[in-house]
């Protein structure tokens, strides 16, 4: 099978899914909307910096350069929506003649915005299947009236259908999807590598909370930090960790307005590895968001058996039942996300039993082997039955 992806060849959501391919048997090519250093083994690499992607710069950009990209993405990222649509046709034309050349016998774009914008123009004869990410509906679709007709052209145009929570599937029929077509719900990346996130052997005892997400525009990180000192004021060991923070100024300028600094643990971007001894080391995961699919980072703590603490959105009670195996609360509430915190850490024996349920939810509906391969049964029953 000669199998086509539009992807941002950063990500290592798609870079987990893409090398799951890279294989005898299945010819691989890559469209990045980002540039980067793709993945040993491809058949062919290509980038179409669609949206302003182009500012990204590479993986190989200097600090100084890399300073400069992250100034212009924090402020061109409110425009990005607006006038991200106009710049697709130029690279539609590319994009058309590079499947046209390549002749895929599928192709997969690994989100809506902008890489299921940019493929929805795949010449007819072609199937494509698109994949949704947890905020294309809910969020980035709402935000133009652009970007509300792109999303409906791109579903329908696709042929499949591939989502993270079973409410993108009703969404995508709302917004254009055939719902005759084929579709599957499988986690974003494939799934869980259950090599790498599992439960410690010897569980901690530290009141330890970490928050996996970083700064994401629809992470309320203010309600993070303000909660610090309301969890402190009862819980005064406790000990609060936050990947991808390091020098951040919004964070530090959070430490020091509420002068919690000495509570606070600001942590670089982490590697996997990283991130599931991370889990393993803290009791609670909070996850603040107001839209989310199904983030990786809340499975990947349900598998190290951390206790999930995360906004009560449609999406997550598919994996969370309050009370049972984590808590949801109100994303923009200080207050409510203190006495979680606090709920839980005065109760060890919800955490454990919590860790226990967590751990075999993974194992029976987001493991890696599983995923992919419901993936790759999902792509040739599709190649028999596309329209």
């Amino acid at each position: 099978m000669r199998l086509l992806f539009v992807a941002d060849g950063r990500s290592p959501t798609s870079l987990s899914w893409i090398r799951a391919w890279i294989r005898p048997g299945y010819e691989t090519h890559l469209i990045s909307t980002f540039p980067c250093d793709p993945p040993q083994g491809l058949a062919s690499f290509h980038i179409l910096p669609a949206a302003f992607g182009g500012i990204a710069g590479g993986q190989g950009a200097s600090q100084r350069q890399k300073g400069i990209t992250t100034f212009l993405r924090k402020r061109l990222r409110p425009l990005r929506t607006i006038f991200g649509p106009a710049s697709l046709p130029f690279f539609q034309t590319r994009y058309h003649s590079l499947v046209t050349s390549i002749q895929p016998d599928l192709v997969h774009a690994m989100r809506i915005p902008f890489e299921g914008m940019l493929a929805s123009v795949t010449p007819t004869g072609t199937p494509l299947v698109v994949s949704i990410w947890g905020n294309d509906l809910t969020l980035h679709a709402l935000a133009s009236i652009w970007m509300r007709r792109l999303t409906r052209r791109t579903l329908h145009r696709a042929d499949g259908l591939l989502v993270d929570a079973r409410r993108d599937l009703r969404l995508g029929v709302e917004w254009g999807f055939t719902p005759t077509r084929p579709s599957l719900v499988v986690p974003g990346n494939g799934g869980i590598r259950m090599d790498i996130f599992y439960p410690p052997a010897n569980p901690q005892d530290l009141p330890i909370v970490f928050n996996p997400r970083g700064f994401r525009d629809y992470v309320r990180n203010d309600t993070f930090f303000r909660c610090i000192p309301l969890v402190l004021e009862k819980q005064p060991d406790a000990l609060f960790k936050c990947a991808s923070m390091a020098g951040q100024p919004e964070a530090l300028s959070w430490l020091d307005r509420l002068k919690i600094s000495a509570s606070v643990e600001l942590l670089p971007p982490c590697t996997q590895l990283e991130m599931a001894e991370l889990f393993r080391s803290a009791l609670i995961a909070v996850s603040p968001s107001t839209h989310d699919g199904t983030p990786n980072s809340l499975l990947e703590a349900m598998a190290c058996g951390c206790f999930p603490i995360a906004g009560d959105l449609e999406s997550l009670r598919e994996w969370i039942t309050p009370g049972e195996n984590g808590l949801l609360i109100d994303p923009s509430d200080p207050q409510a996300l203190a006495s979680a915190i606090l709920s839980a850490l005065a109760k060890r024996g919800l955490i454990s039993s919590a860790g226990i349920k967590n751990a075999r939810i993974i194992a029976e509906r987001a493991s890696y082997e599983t995923g992919m391969a419901m993936v790759e049964t999902f792509y040739r029953k599709y190649m028999v039955h596309s329209d």
